[in-house]
């Protein structure tokens, strides 16, 4: 009977764990999308006149 409530009880450990898995990566997703920046403003063009410096 013993080897079965050892069961249990890792059966519940592990379903803790997955479960705090699960809220981390639910975290990680949400703070992912809260930095996210949109694709429009990774692709507008935008001068870059360093180059430019020595062309005077």
């Amino acid at each position: 009977m013993r080897d079965q409530g050892d069961r249990a009880a890792a059966s519940r450990g592990e379903q803790i764990q997955a479960a705090e898995h699960e809220e981390a990566k639910q975290r990680l997703l949400a703070q992912a999308e809260k930095e996210r920046i949109p694709a429009e403003e990774t692709t507008r063009a935008v001068p870059d006149r360093r180059w430019r410096r020595g062309q005077h």
